[in-house]
């Protein structure tokens, strides 16, 4: 599913990874942990194709290889085959629970109502049928994260890439969240890479990967 080489990435002077290699396979549901700073969140970024790394990396997704691919073609894979959940749900407030899942399938340019059934069926799964219509405003912080979550999977993609995805949750919701990603990848086969500093969701996780200093431990 996820095959990394070799990657780097500097800031300046700042080495921030220095020769991630890494291979994911696909439904599983990997955990990435690590003190501050050891460049996890960068990590993820490249993975999700948000950022590049240095000259002399490899990586392929569901044996794309992603480096090889110009911008609007890498915004194209990655709007189809890659789905993100951030730890702030970065949700849209002028538009409604609905609106805010429908918004990558629109941009897919797929057919209106088919988004609008899918997104309606998500948010029917994920216990939300009776929020469809109402702005984030208007709804819990898990609420809102699981809002978040039925719009990274709205277009059915192959990997599901989650910052430390809990980290804004009571300990209640989080607890919701975890169990929420292991009943996802058993009904839709998703595979899951989440850095996480919660030792309960990195616990429950198929494999556990350590990061430091930019390394891979």
């Amino acid at each position: 599913m996820i095959v990394a080489k070799n990657i780097h990435k500097s800031f300046g002077d700042l080495q921030v990874l220095k020769g991630i290699d890494l291979h994911i396979i696909k439904n599983e549901i990997v955990a990435i942990v690590g003190p501050s700073g050891a460049g996890k969140t960068t990590l993820l970024q490249i993975l999700g194709t948000l950022d590049q790394p240095d000259n002399g990396a490899f990586l392929s997704i569901n044996n794309q290889e992603t480096l090889q691919l110009k911008d609007k073609k890498l915004s194209l894979f990655r709007n189809a085959h890659i789905g993100f959940i951030f730890q702030f749900h970065q949700l849209l407030p002028e538009f409604t629970a609905l609106e805010n899942v429908c918004i990558p399938g629109f941009i897919a340019n797929k057919p209106k109502q088919e988004v609008i059934k899918t997104a309606t069926e998500l948010l029917d799964f994920l216990q939300l049928s009776h929020r469809l219509n109402h702005h984030p405003n208007a709804l819990s912080g898990g609420e809102q994260q699981r809002v978040a979550v039925a719009r990274a999977l709205i277009n059915k993609p192959d990997v599901i890439l989650a910052d430390e995805p809990t980290g804004n949750l009571d300990s209640a919701s989080a607890d919701q969240l975890h169990q929420l990603f292991f009943d996802l990848r058993d009904k839709f086969g998703h595979t899951f890479v989440i850095v996480t500093h919660n030792d309960e969701l990195a616990s429950m996780a198929d494999r556990t990967l350590h990061m430091k200093d930019g390394f891979m431990l």
